[in-house]
């Protein structure tokens, strides 16, 4: 938005500025949903279901009504009146006749304190009819089981790409075939907060204030409103500070949701603080699917055609995301046919949500088949690549699947990683290596991701006001769950209105203070709320000269900003202050003809695409020990092109933070049910999440490409280390483990599961 005749105002965007949250956080002042204290306030536990199917037959909650300091004690009848609930719910807020999942709740206890709600929860007695369960994802296409009794099958939305069997022939008739399942295990968002919210339900006006962790403070406004039949006015939505969110808290749950019911019939304000292991057990979980892929390529490795069927593990009442991943299969490559189905399905395990990176399954599955092709094939998987990238000088290029590239530089990047890793180099250390019993592997990603997703059809507003004394306060209708939005709108604004960084301060995630704005996720805000704040600080911009010109009888397009000093350019002695301006603002009198008074203005921005793309390769080179089965990353190289980099800081913690959750989901984590539906890694004794000592120093390269959809330039990336990560490790595990034949085609890469791998390829080797 920087006007190109006021470019050395542009002193912040680019930067590596300090993050502004930092002495806030790293000091203990945050406020988090824990930190709420309410008089009269009640505290929830409940009590879940330890089976994954039961019919329930009966409660009995009157010893937990007695309990010491129990408030109210609430089953699914309670949840009934004046209500309009999701459909995916089925029309119950705690479980009514069945229970679909272990872990799913039924019955709601509110006492003075935490520690006497779960006391008290232990006296709830609920009598059960266990039925057979269904966890398995094939079992549950089969149908034999319906995760829910009054479903007629598990299957419930199916979505697919144009002409979806016409590919068939052309695969058949490419002179190689090539087909896989690729399967993708069950991963869980972990977030350093877990859920919480405090509702405060206020009879004498029937409105409601809520605090919650969440990724979207205004669409929670709208559920709630809509749960409660109340016009969203009545509500008031507080999202401080958010720790951590990965996707898990993009919709407000079921046990959100009562929290704000039980406020209102019990007439006082109500807290839960969800502990680990409900995070763990109950809380959405994410990426469970299967992937049959089938591919047409040349003798060389040109690939011809590409049919892609997935089934994903939606558990008992996850929505479906199968219109996303339809979408992005052909990557940055030249694929000329491409046809993908994507079918949801019902099991009894805890629902499915968005995690960091919707994009990572399609780079998961295509990466992962790009290797096994040119490994079949003779062809180093580097030159595999290079020979279906696409080019610069191919875009726009529209994909198979209808996707038009406008600028992206897949090419560019990876053949920045490469020279980084020095690829011959590594070829001859690893051969060198294998020589002396050690199995060193490289493993290449290389994707596009599809950011600002919904910023088309729903703006983040930015509302800019100067006071007095000339500072600058942005209230953003977004979020942040420390991804430092606080710092790269302040950033973006400082430079508009050519003022010192530290004269900027912000206003996050409170409804009553704020413009509206959607959620946070699909890497959305940079693109969305960073033109919204420029375009409004542009428009201030405007205002304040005009106010100048005015005083010192000047024309507007003479004047400049610098430091919060108004000058005429080449005369900086004729100069007003931004505070004497802002001043003058206030009265009409001192204003030029016809202008309204304040410096105040909302910006918002809405893109003309449906998407802005930001790519990256990734490069990942790992020694994997054949006795032990352990994978060690050695390096970890990303090439990024994320538009105009607004923080560098920023954009490599990121990076890091999404990278770090990839090398956790391939090599650690792994949620288990066993075969009747229990969930088994119940603690992170047994779920496994990466440490510092798990993870190499991440090697970053910046490409600068600036987004044409957009005045800032800017492209999302919040999401990019998380979908590029996975695949780049399990390359390079299929890159080390190459002398002995295996293929790798599931996760997790446990010590175990390489041994596995290892002794099946035995016969082969």
């Amino acid at each position: 938005m920087t006007n190109v005749d006021t470019a050395e105002a542009a002193r912040f965007v680019g930067a590596r500025t300090r993050r502004k949250e930092d002495p806030r956080l790293l000091s203990g002042q945050g406020h988090y949903v824990g930190d709420v204290q309410l008089p009269r306030m009640g505290h929830v536990a409940f009590v879940r279901s330890p089976y994954p199917r039961a019919r329930i037959e009966a409660i009995d909650v009157e010893g937990a009504k007695a309990s010491s300091g129990v408030r109210g004690v609430l089953v699914a009848a309670d949840f009934k009146e004046g209500l309009k609930l999701p459909t995916p719910w089925r029309g119950s807020l705690l479980a009514d006749a069945y229970a679909s999942y272990a872990g799913e709740p039924i019955v709601m206890v509110v006492a003075d304190s935490r520690a006497e709600a779960e006391d008290a929860a232990e006296l709830v007695e609920v009598t059960y009819s266990p039925e057979r369960a269904v966890t398995d994802l094939e079992a549950a296409i089969a149908g034999e089981i319906t995760a829910h009794p009054s479903d007629d099958t598990n299957l419930f939305d199916q979505t697919t790409s144009p002409g979806y069997d016409a590919v068939d022939a052309i695969i058949a008739a490419a002179p190689r075939v090539f087909s896989e399942r690729i399967e993708q295990h069950r991963y869980v968002h972990s977030p350093m907060e877990t859920r919480g919210v405090v509702a405060d339900w206020h009879s004498a006006d029937s409105t409601m204030t809520i605090w919650i962790s969440t990724q979207g403070p205004h669409p929670a406004v709208n559920h709630f409103a809509g749960i409660l039949q109340l016009p969203p006015t009545s509500i008031r939505v507080l999202a401080e500070d958010v720790g951590g969110a990965f996707g898990q808290k993009i919709a407000v749950t079921r046990e959100e949701t009562s929290i704000a019911v039980a406020s209102r019939l019990l007439g006082r304000p109500v807290q839960w603080i969800e502990d680990r292991y409900e995070n763990l057990v109950a809380a959405p979980h994410a990426r469970r699917e299967f992937v049959d892929v089938a591919v047409g390529t040349t003798e060389d490795g040109i690939i011809l055609a590409m049919k892609v069927d997935q089934y994903q593990d939606c558990g008992a009442y996850g929505g479906s995301g199968g219109g996303n991943f339809v979408k992005m299969i052909p990557g940055p490559y030249r694929v000329p046919t491409v046809e993908v189905r994507s079918t949801s399905v019902r099991t009894n395990t805890s629902s499915r949500a968005a995690y960091r990176g919707p994009w990572m399954v399609e780079t998961l599955l295509r990466e992962t088949i790009v290797d096994i092709i040119a490994r079949e094939l003779g062809i180093d998987p580097l030159e595999m690549r290079r020979r279906n990238i696409l080019h610069r000088s191919e875009l726009p290029y529209v994909t198979g699947t209808d996707m038009t590239y406008d600028l992206i530089t897949s090419e560019e990047t990876m053949e920045r990683a490469v020279a980084i890793l020095g690829y011959e180099d590594f070829r001859a250390e690893q051969a060198a290596a294998r020589l002396n019993g050690r199995y060193l592997g490289v493993g290449l990603t290389v994707f596009v991701e599809p950011s600002a997703m919904g910023a088309r059809l729903l703006s983040d507003g930015a509302a800019i006001r100067i006071d007095t004394a000339g500072k600058v306060l942005v209230s953003m209708g977004s979020g942040s769950q420390g991804h430092s939005v606080e710092t790269t709108i302040c950033q973006i604004v400082a430079d508009e209105l050519g003022v010192d960084i530290a004269d900027v301060s912000i206003v996050l995630g409170d409804t009553a203070a704020t413009p509206f704005g959607g959620m946070t996720g699909g890497s959305r805000n940079a693109v969305s709320g960073g033109n919204s704040a420029a375009k409004g600080a542009s428009d201030l911009r405007q205002k304040v000269l005009e106010i100048a010109a005015h005083e010192l009888e000047a024309s507007p397009e003479d004047l400049e900003i610098q430091k919060g000093v108004i000058s005429v350019k080449g005369a900086p002695v004729m100069s007003r202050t931004l505070a004497q301006i802002a001043q003058r603002a206030q009265a009409s009198k001192d204003l030029p003809a016809g202008m309204s008074p304040g410096l105040e203005v909302v910006g918002r921005y809405t893109t003309t695409t449906g998407y802005t793309y930001s790519n990256a390769a990734h490069i990942a080179v790992c020694e994997v020990d054949v006795i032990t089965g352990r994978v060690t990353v050695k390096r970890f190289i990303v090439s990024e092109d994320c538009g105009v980099i607004i923080n560098p800081n920023v954009v490599e913690g990121q990076i890091a933070g999404g990278v770090i959750q990839g090398i956790g989901g391939v090599l650690y984590e792994h949620f288990v049910y066993d075969a009747d539906g229990n969930p088994l890694t119940t603690t992170y004794l047994d779920y496994l999440i990466p440490t510092s000592t798990d993870v190499p120093v991440i090697e970053y390269d910046h490409l600068e490409t600036p987004a044409p959809t957009n005045p800032g330039g800017f492209k999302g990336m919040g999401e990019g280390g998380a979908i590029g990560a996975p695949s780049a490790i399990i390359n390079a595990v299929f890159d080390a483990l190459a002398p002995f034949g295996v293929k790798i085609t599931r996760q997790p890469l446990t010590p175990p599961a390489i041994l596995e791998l290892l002794e099946a390829a035995k016969p082969a080797s």
